[in-house]
């Protein structure tokens, strides 16, 4: 698992180090890193069997084949990962390096969880090619899925030729903005969640902005940290209305750090120009009062400010934007311009 460098490690998704659909603080870690580590990760899409000839490489399929006990939610995660000396009340630091696509295609569902399902009353897959050089996607085909629903069976296959592939989408062509859309520590809540709804321990929080050159924080619940990631996209809309990303296994380079000094009690991500605040709630007016309550006690703790400032300032200055609305509890962040508190330390 590790280097010759003692600060680089390297952990492939290989079956004893993944764990299908769930967090669960009882589980192992399959690597300790120091904090400061530099770690390389491989991060399989668990949509890879929308498309097995185009989505899946033979380790990939070996995954599919051996890891069997999944559920109750549908991701693949790689870990989990402990942090030597990280223990509950610290910050764990999580740096993202890099976000490397492992093939050159991804796959969109549009679920019987997507907002518009009642619209539809079908699943449709569209399978999306991309461009590396130029970091672009364009639909490669596109078909309707009318048996079981496609992710309540973890690891299903679709056999190329089982279903008709239909053109799709022509002459549209979509940036792309890969990132983790579920990366998380253990809940500090005992037994085994669901890799669906997101929460304080982070998990399917789904901010396409967590790219390379960003940094997520999550508040420690358990010794160790115990990291894991996986749900890799190459792309995604605020909101994920149709259910899933442009989901596509990623290779992964990370830097852990265990922090002290931050007051974080809720997922929240830094990137070179904007703090986002993390909310989650059972509808949009619960996330977004829980996004607000945690920005307010970000630019409390973090920047001196006080209760009526940081209320007025968020009102004027800050940004509150749909994360998801499709995985169960839904999401908002609070977003404010790092140039808006350049004047206080």
């Amino acid at each position: 698992m590790t280097g010759t460098d003692p600060t680089a490690f390297r952990l492939p998704a290989q079956p004893t180090t993944v764990h299908w659909g769930y967090f669960d603080q009882g589980l192992e870690p399959v690597l300790v890193v120091p904090s400061g580590a530099t770690v390389s990760v491989e991060a399989i899409t668990h949509h890879a069997g929308d498309a097995p000839d185009l989505l899946m490489d033979e380790p990939i399929a070996r995954l599919f084949e051996q890891v069997t006990d999944r559920g109750p939610g549908p991701h693949i995660l790689t870990g989990p990962i402990a942090v030597e000396g990280a223990r509950p009340g610290d910050v764990l630091e999580v740096r993202i390096l890099s976000l490397e696509p492992r093939v050159d295609f991804g796959s969109n569902l549009a679920a019987h969880w997507g907002h518009l399902y009642g619209d539809f009353g079908k699943e449709r897959v569209t399978i999306w090619s991309i461009d590396r050089h130029l970091m672009t996607a364009r639909a490669a085909f596109a078909f309707d899925w009318k048996t079981t629903p496609l992710a309540d069976a973890p690891g299903t296959l679709v056999p190329p030729g089982s279903v008709p592939r239909e053109p799709a989408l022509a002459g549209v062509v979509v940036p792309l903005r890969p990132h983790l859309g579920t990366m998380g520590v253990a809940p500090a809540a005992p037994g085994r969640h669901s890799s669906v709804p997101p929460g304080v321990h982070g998990g399917n929080v789904d901010n396409w902005r967590a790219g390379p050159g960003t940094t997520m924080y999550y508040p420690v619940a358990r010794p160790g940290a115990l990291l894991s990631l996986g749900d890799p996209h190459l792309s995604q809309g605020d909101g994920e209305i149709s259910g899933t990303a442009l989901e596509a296994s990623l290779d992964v380079v990370i830097q852990l750090r265990t922090r002290r000094d931050l007051p974080v009690d809720v997922p929240v991500l830094e990137t070179p120009t904007h703090w986002y605040v993390h909310g989650f709630g059972d509808d949009l007016d619960e996330a977004m009062a829980d996004a607000a309550r945690g920005q307010l006690r970000f630019l409390e703790r973090l920047f001196g400010l006080s209760a009526d400032d940081a209320y007025s300032l968020m009102s004027v200055g800050g940004d509150f934007t749909v994360t998801q609305v499709v995985d169960r509890r839904q999401g908002v962040h609070a977003g404010i311009a790092k140039a808006v508190l350049a004047g206080r330390r």
